[in-house]
């Protein structure tokens, strides 16, 4: 079974508020026969859209595959928060790479972050861009956590854009019962992800790239030149770039040892009106301290967007009862509410929580794996990969040269053992340790 295809339509975008609140683009015509180009991009989020535009933008002629919709993955379902950093802290950086390459590693993350904002100013892209991202705790010990790495971020990296909140004022800004304290990270921002993913498309077919949707990839065949084969045509290209993150599948066995698909949800309530301040009573998204993430923010309708929950199966679960349980942990007032949309999406995940970007093979690049961080992360891997196709490959060897480890019990035996870790930190988090 395909993920591309287990719980979804073909051609059609899942029924999310996103796709409600976006206009698409006319069709981009499949691609048929036999098509030259100097780079073929497989997958059409914001890593396929991002490397595409910015090769177009350099002259190359570059194909992109899309099997679905441009935006239709991970980059147009999840919950928009486009956040400052890595992945992985930098306390766990420093640890693992060293104080100089952390600090290399946090700057490329700020070129990420700055790289959305110049794309969204220069294209016109109208995708609600605002200021904004907290994390919050439920444990007093996990706040003081979170206030230690924002003075870490301040005395270290000179990163003074976050406010400290404790549990009075936090209850402020965010009245649920189950928070004691926080931080908000005011240069991170958070933004409607499929007017963006629509916004990149549209740039880049502006630029010139050839943009071919129901054009599903069966095979990637190296050479010179390398061939890309979709059920109904080829491209012949110099240079390949794999951009299928969650949903690449078998393409290529090496990427799928560090890359592990998830599934993650999102519900969206009716309009709240008055009763948004009982979840917010300002203009930014929240994150969570949990082992498994709870994110949320207010629509510009005042629908609370709330995501949480994971399976690691094709099929996903009743998404409403899944993402109900932690909703209402966190806003028990909202039990009265109704949830007019629900959907799920996949995503890749790695063993370190960093990006999986690497060389495959003689000039095929690929770069996934962002495990929730992708909005910034997923738009500069892009932009590093087109860079590196021009022989500028600092960035790209710079992120590449982070570990990702393999997972254990390799393509079959890595889910189960995932399961069972999530269900102890799942655990963890209810007891509080």
């Amino acid at each position: 079974m395909d993920l591309l295809f287990a719980n979804d339509r073909r051609g059609e975008y899942p029924e999310s508020w996103y796709a409600a609140t976006a206009e698409p683009l006319a069709r981009f015509a499949p691609l048929k026969g036999t098509r030259k180009a100097d780079v073929c991009v497989v997958g059409g989020g914001y890593t396929g859209l991002s490397a595409a535009l910015h090769l177009a933008e350099a002259g190359r002629d570059v194909v992109l595959l899309e099997a679905q919709r441009v935006g239709f993955g991970a980059s147009g379902r999840n919950g928009g928060q486009l956040g400052s950093g890595q992945r992985a802290d930098q306390l766990k950086l420093e640890k693992s790479v060293g104080e100089a390459d952390a600090r290399r590693l946090w700057e490329l993350a700020e070129e990420a972050k700055g790289l959305v904002k110049e794309l969204i100013a220069r294209h016109n892209i109208e995708c609600g861009l605002k200021p904004g991202v907290a994390w919050t705790a439920s444990s007093d010990r996990d706040v003081h956590e979170l206030h230690d790495y924002a003075e870490h971020l301040s005395s270290r990296y000179g990163y003074d854009a976050i406010e400290v909140h404790g549990r009075e004022s936090w209850q402020g800004i965010c009245p649920s019962p189950d928070y004691r304290g926080g931080i908000v990270d005011m240069d991170a921002g958070h933004l409607h992800p499929l007017r963006f993913a629509l916004g990149l498309a549209r740039a880049a077919r502006d630029a010139g790239a050839s943009i071919c949707e129901g054009s599903h990839v069966t095979g990637v065949e190296p050479g010179t030149p390398n061939r890309v084969v979709t059920e109904d045509g080829v491209v012949e290209a110099e240079h390949v770039i794999l951009a299928g993150n969650g949903y690449l599948g078998g393409l290529q066995p090496e990427v799928a040892r560090r890359v592990m698909p998830i599934n993650n949800f999102i519900v969206a309530t009716e309009p709240l009106g008055d009763r948004a301040a009982e979840v917010m009573t300002r203009d930014i998204a929240v994150a969570d301290a949990r082992f498994v993430v709870n994110y949320f923010r207010l629509s510009h309708d005042k629908r609370l967007l709330f995501g949480g929950g994971e399976s690691y199966g094709y099929r996903f679960p009743d998404i409403r009862r899944t993402v109900s349980k932690p909703m209402l942990k966190v806003f028990p007032s909202l039990r009265d509410v109704r949830l007019d949309y629900a959907w799920g999406g996949t995503l890749g995940i790695t063993m370190s929580r960093m990006p999986h970007l690497c060389r495959p093979a003689p000039r095929i690049l690929s770069a996934g794996g962002y495990s929730g961080h992708g909005v910034g992360t997923a738009v500069h891997a892009g932009q590093l990969m087109a860079r590196a196709v021009a022989g500028e490959t600092d960035g790209f060897d710079a992120m590449a040269a982070v570990s990702t480890p393999t997972f254990p019990g390799g393509a079959r035996g890595r889910t189960p053992l995932l399961a069972l870790a999530m269900t102890w930190y799942a655990m963890r988090d209810r007891l509080g340790f």
